[in-house]
């Protein structure tokens, strides 16, 4: 199982997550900030937990690459 926790607030919005892994993650038209797609908000902190695997590498990239490090993704 895969766990990716996305801690919105402190989003800058500079769009990496989206480039690394869009079929997790969004940017609101609202605010610029991004979305963890399908994800539970609890306390500023927006998770998803997934059986599909395969998201693992991509979220993993998202993760890296984001200059504020506010996503953090576990293989559980």
């Amino acid at each position: 199982m895969v766990v990716v926790t996305l801690q919105r607030d402190k989003c800058i919005g500079c769009n990496y997550c989206v480039e690394m892994a869009p079929e997790q993650f969004a940017m609101s038209k609202k605010d610029g900030k991004s979305v963890l797609l399908r994800s539970k908000d609890k306390k500023g902190f927006h998770t998803i937990k997934s059986h599909d695997d395969v998201i693992y590498d991509n979220c993993e990239k998202a993760s890296k690459a984001c200059p504020v490090k506010i996503i953090d993704v576990k293989q559980v």
